[in-house]
């Protein structure tokens, strides 16, 4: 059903040169108001957008004149230019309305009065960008400046002396000034320098719809390279010039409908002229254009955004194919090169022989992509091969999925291993890896609601491989020693490579994504031929993909039963290499920000002691006597290698709890036994090791014991914002705390520099020094945190001898300094902290006891409880 639009508003006759009078002034603002608010309800009620900001234009257009005429007159030699958006005949709610005025010769009298006109536009309530220029400087700029040259392309005459129109038209018609090929290099610059500033994906969590990759401002330099390049500055002229094909010329049209609508939306609903879909917006759009929850791994926002990022993927897509057919206009292909029987070559671009190829044989539209792996020296394919692909996969629409010679080119190529993931990546572009893995397209565009998922499944995926493909690089191996070490070994890479496609396939749908995607997995194994047993190894990866990070982030991988229990799961030394690799790799790929060298490390000890549990002719040494004997014979060798004499290490470690040489590395009990020996009996001792054993910056802190120490040290982190991501608090023989706490930068999620490792152990010495309590610093929480708080989930369990509490809550700054606060409240010991942080949301884990070292009480629990939900509440 059709809205009406609001009618234009009706202005009374300007009278020239007389200036708008305040009365006239306020009208006009009441007037503009009348029609912001009509088209808004017009929006509500379903209304074209493209419309309504068209109508929002030529309202704007009417007034603009009538102050133009009120405050100038009937001008010669000066004339008034609408450009940008405005020129296009476009305004959304709060767009610029950006004006040129080009004058022949600007006198003081005419400045003046312009100066009256820009002022009453904005006293009026518009936002007006202008520039005054004589036609000699607009050329000279538009020369020096392909961005001035480009906001020509749009300008639209308003007002003033027609004879200027013309001399406009001169300067954007000159053939030397921006001939096609330069300006083509210069929009292509000017993209590829846009989109680096949004990671090069359109799938970022908080997108930018104008400018971002796949944006409206994608659209606008189609056009404006089209009319450039080809005189045809719209996509019907595209069309009819054959730089786009009906199918295309569609999909752009639905995508910009979509993006229009979102950024109409956007501007209502902020207030203002903000063109980032940000966390503060998302739900309430989301309801505005009623999407609703479908259940809660299907949330009306996650619905909402994946409309947002299918149009600019679509978008992207076809704006990069776009751009190379207007290279190919400029620059056409040279002498044809055979390249197997199918295929012909153009210098480095790959074509197809005959053009029916793909229709007549689905395969060859994965062959095509095997083709350009082995062919040296290529770096794409045609313009018109692009088109031939994508043409060929809608045309064999839901028929590709099923086709044994598909599937049996598909697996060829995934048997290249990590070459083949370039291919995969750009089988992607083209829509034709969804077109075989249909479940792959649902996912496609799919964000997931939180801060820790900052890409859309679909490109989450396809960074998860190439980090895959990484691990085949020898380059790689200073950063990902064990992984390029196991790389080689697989026999089998097509393996991984379905194991990283389908792990997360599931998103989305309800239910253990892992447990889904399993099913998927095992079903598409069976459709490729691949032997039970393959099928099965898929399968197993992609049902377990998160049980080496959990296990390691969320429980002591020091203690031999929870290395056990997680090698019974694994079952062989060949699925926890694959596990591992899928491991190190899927956290890459969900942040940047996630990776650092303590998880490095964690993983790898994780990876190495299970490894050892797992081997056939030997048995993990599980006595607790004898691996506490091992640490200490290996300590003493290091400790000797310093010159430090056996005696006196025998007499400082008469201190030593024996937890300490069951849950330290030999390397930490060296450091800390050496730091004990040189302090002399001088507490608190506080040493630091800027880059431990353990991937991290490690504290140690040595000081006669005193309830309350954990709240201070936690705070005084706090304070130099260093994140602790475990701690353990150990007691000596003789009262001492002996506590060690793993850091990383806050900001960085990185061990710290001998600097500031340096400042940290001054500091935290004269605060320990002098006594008292530590109270952590109020900092605001981010902006992005406050959309993503949820009540605190706390739980007890007893754990030889003492209280397990588990806390899952959403993360806050101070976070970890107020729960130690209140732990001393409530008369409560911490004995051992892991702190894991995924995103919004924190799962940390304490081993707590009261102060005569005995499990928490049911009435302990429940005041513990009751303090802990009233203090989180007030974090901020």
């Amino acid at each position: 059903m059709s809205v009406a639009l609001p009618p234009l508003p009706r202005l009374p006759p300007a009278v020239p040169r007389s200036g708008v009078s305040a009365d006239a002034r306020r009208a006009l603002r009441q007037l503009l108001g009348d029609v912001d608010r009509a088209l808004a309800a017009a929006f509500r009620d379903g209304a074209d957008v493209s419309a309504l900001a068209r109508r929002r234009g030529e309202a704007v257009a009417r007034i603009v004149v009538h102050v133009w005429t009120a405050c100038l007159g009937d001008v010669s030699g000066a004339a008034l230019f609408a450009v940008g958006g405005f020129g296009r005949g476009l305004l959304f709610p709060h767009s610029d309305v950006d004006l040129l005025v080009l004058d022949e010769q600007p006198e003081p009298a005419r400045l003046r009065a312009l100066e009256q006109c820009f002022a009453t536009l904005w006293d009026v309530g518009l936002k007006v960008g202008h520039a005054v220029r004589e036609p000699a400087q607009c050329r000279a700029l538009a020369a020096a400046d392909a961005s001035v040259f480009t906001s020509l392309l749009d300008a639209r005459r308003l007002a003033g002396d027609a004879t200027l129109e013309t001399a406009l038209r001169a300067i954007v018609e000159d053939p030397a000034l921006w001939p096609p090929r330069d300006y083509l290099a210069a929009r292509l610059a000017e993209r590829d320098a846009r989109h680096a500033r949004y990671d090069d994906t359109a799938s970022n969590l908080e997108p930018n719809l104008k400018d971002g990759p796949g944006g409206l401002r994608t659209l606008d330099s189609l056009r404006w390279l089209g009319r450039r390049l080809a005189h045809a500055g719209g996509f019907e002229a595209m069309q009819d010039a054959g730089l786009l094909d009906p199918a295309e010329r569609a999909s752009l049209c639905e995508a910009e409908a979509t993006l229009r609508r979102y950024r109409w939306a956007l501007h209502l609903e902020a207030g203002r002229p903000e063109e980032r879909l940000l966390f503060d917006y998302q739900r309430a759009l989301a309801m505005r254009l009623g999407f609703e929850d479908e259940h809660e791994k299907n949330l009306g926002v996650e619905q909402f955004m994946q409309g947002y990022y299918r149009a600019a993927s679509q978008v992207e897509r076809l704006g990069v194919q776009i751009a190379e057919r207007f290279v190919e206009l400029l620059e056409p292909p040279g002498e044809a090169k055979p390249v197997g029987e199918d295929f012909v070559r153009y210098g480095t671009r790959l074509a197809v022989r005959d053009p029916e190829l793909f229709a007549r044989r689905p395969a060859t539209l994965v062959e095509i992509f095997i083709a350009r792996l082995d062919e040296p020296g290529l770096i794409g394919f045609t313009a018109d091969t692009m088109r031939r692909i994508h043409q060929a996969t809608a045309q064999h629409d839901g028929k590709l999925a099923g086709d044994p010679e598909v599937l049996a080119a598909f697996l060829r190529l995934l048997r290249r291993g990590a070459p083949a993931v370039d291919a995969l990546w750009r089988m992607n572009r083209h829509g034709l890896l969804a077109a075989i893995l249909p479940a792959f397209g649902q996912v496609f565009g799919r964000m997931q609601y939180d801060l820790f998922h900052v890409y859309t499944v679909d490109e989450h995926t396809l960074r998860v491989l190439r980090q895959l493909a990484r691990f085949a690089d020898p380059a790689a191996r200073a950063e990902f020693p064990v992984a390029c070490e196991l790389w080689p070994t697989l026999d089998q890479p097509e393996l991984m490579l379905l194991a990283g496609l389908f792990h997360d396939i599931a998103k989305g749908r309800g239910g253990d994504h892992s447990v889904l995607g399993e099913n998927d997995a095992r079903a598409f194994c069976a459709k490729l031929g691949l032997p039970a047993a393959d099928g099965e190894q898929v399968a197993w990866l992609v049902r377990w993909h998160l049980l080496m990070s959990t296990t390691a982030q969320r429980q002591d991988i020091t203690d031999p039963e929870v290395v056990q229990r997680f090698a019974d799961v694994v079952g062989d030394r060949e699925r926890l290499g694959r596990l591992y690799l899928l491991t190190v790799a899927d956290i890459i790929g969900t942040s940047p920000k996630l990776w650092n060298g303590w998880k490095d490390r964690l993983l790898a000890d994780l990876y190495a002691a299970t490894r050892h549990a797992l081997h056939s002719d030997t048995q993990p040494v599980r006595d607790a006597a004898a691996r506490l004997e091992a640490c200490r014979a290996q300590a003493l060798v290091l400790l000797q290698a310093e010159g430090i004499d056996a005696a006196v290490v025998e007499r400082a470690w008469r201190a030593f709890p024996e937890s300490s040489f069951l849950r330290h590395r030999p390397e930490q009990i060296a450091w800390q036994t050496a730091a004990i020996i040189r302090a002399d009996g001088v507490w608190p001792l506080v040493a630091v090791h800027p880059l431990s054993v353990r991937g991290s910056t490690e504290l140690f802190v040595c000081t006669p014991d005193r309830d309350g120490l954990f709240a201070s040290v936690t705070a005084m982190l706090d304070r130099l914002h260093f994140s602790v991501v475990e701690a353990r608090i150990l007691g000596s023989n003789a009262g001492m705390a002996m506590d060690t706490f793993l850091l990383l930068e806050a900001d960085g999620q990185q061990p710290a520099s001998a600097a500031r490792a340096e400042e940290l152990r001054q500091r935290m010495q004269r605060a320990l020094a002098q006594g008292g309590q530590i109270l952590p610093p109020r900092r605001n929480m981010s902006r992005q945190l406050k959309h993503f708080q949820m009540p605190p989930r706390i739980d007890f369990r007893q754990v030889d001898g003492r209280t397990r509490m588990a806390l899952v809550c959403s993360d806050r700054p101070g976070l970890l300094a107020a729960v130690a606060q209140v732990l001393v409240a409530c008369t409560v010991r911490v004995h051992d902290a892991r702190i894991a942080t995924f995103g919004e949301r924190v799962e940390d884990f304490f081993q707590l006891t009261d102060r005569h070292d005995a499990p928490l009480d049911e009435a302990q629990q429940q005041r513990l409880l009751q303090a802990l939900r009233a203090r989180l509440g007030q974090v901020a």
